[in-house]
């Protein structure tokens, strides 16, 4: 059982000014943040792309590969790496270059990525957007598998006898991110790829039937049971109370949950929605250390899952408040839910 904490780089919103925090100063702030991450024993950083100006973070090899820098065992994966808007080819020297460079700590989660802006930043028709993902995990994959290598598709001049370097020192773990969609979890099974699941709502219970569908769809395709691997990522945040939650958290992370629901229809984030995630039953993985502590443990048994990832920084926590739910996330809750497995 791994754990993790995932990041998409969102900027924090200086609401006297109007305005988001600097990009560069963002940056700045989360080498220190994985940097302590990887000094507290976390097993796993998960980095997200966005073409938007409330994240800081479009190109998440470049971040990755500076984290690798200053971090010694913690793996760098991306999350997700938006395949169907991105050149597998590029994708993979780029992810060869980080696993080289950190010393095989890097892992591509490839997804289609429901942020769609992308797209048309890169000139692709959102008309495309499943055969898009389909054809470029295939090349991708095949990347991964063979040395040098010949393919043809629709969306990208074919390959003749093709050798990309630099060389890999092993073939690159590649997982698939999926939200709720029957048709990508099947996919997923089919290829005997290690999926996560992202579940930000609702209640997680609600996602057991795609999990047990996931697992019984890779054993029935001759996939090894032992090499299965699913992973969660949730939104999570580690304060001293509820109290501290509401009073210093909610206003930034409702706030950011509007700036996504504008574009898709959504009805104002509320505090009572909120409160509801924050319930036992609920989909934030949010509280002091010992309810995030027993609503992971919780998640773990009821999916059977190898991976936990907490996602920390929705709604443009501050640099001091993102440290300190690092740290207790790594000193308070990881140890207790390690003795609890062992």
């Amino acid at each position: 059982m791994e754990l993790g904490i995932g990041m998409f780089g969102d900027l924090t919103y200086n609401e006297k000014q109007k305005k988001f925090q600097p990009a560069g100063e963002r940056l700045k702030e989360m080498v220190e943040q994985v940097k302590l991450a990887d000094e507290a024993g976390l097993d796993s950083f998960v980095l997200g792309e966005h073409h938007r100006p409330d994240y800081a973070v479009s190109s998440t090899e470049i971040v990755l590969s500076a984290l690798s820098s200053v971090t010694k065992k913690i793996k760098l994966a991306s999350g997700v790496t938006v395949l169907s808007s991105a050149d597998p080819v590029k994708v993979f020297q780029d992810y060869v270059t980080l696993d080289l460079l950190s010393d095989g700590r890097a892992e591509i989660i490839a997804g289609r990525g429901s942020f769609t802006e992308s797209f048309p930043l890169f000139g692709y028709n959102l008309q495309d957007y499943n055969e898009l993902f389909e054809e470029k995990l295939d090349l991708l994959l095949k990347l991964n598998r063979e040395e040098t290598v010949s393919w043809k598709g629709k969306f990208r001049p074919p390959l003749e006898q093709q050798t990309v370097y630099p060389r890999p020192e092993r073939q690159l773990p590649v997982w698939i991110a999926v939200g709720g969609t029957p048709e990508s979890v099947l996919r997923t099974a089919r290829l005997g790829l290690p999926i996560m699941f992202a579940i930000i709502g609702g209640r997680p219970v609600q996602f057991k039937p795609l999990i047990e569908f996931y697992k019984d769809e890779y054993k029935k395709h001759g996939h090894d049971p032992e090499k299965m691997q699913v992973r969660v990522h949730s939104h999570t945040f580690v304060a001293d109370s509820a109290d501290d939650l509401l009073d210093n958290y909610f206003p930034g992370y409702a706030a950011q949950m509007d700036r996504i629901g504008s574009s898709r229809g959504w009805m104002p984030y509320t505090k009572r929605q909120f409160i509801d995630g924050l319930s036992p039953e609920g989909a934030l993985y949010m509280g002091d250390a010992a309810e995030v502590t027993d609503k992971i443990l919780k998640t773990i048994e009821i999916f059977g899952l190898t991976r936990f990832i907490a996602h920390i920084d929705v709604g443009g926590p501050t640099h001091k408040q993102l440290m300190k739910t690092i740290e207790l996330f790594g000193t308070k809750v990881v140890p207790e839910i390690r003795k609890a497995l062992t």
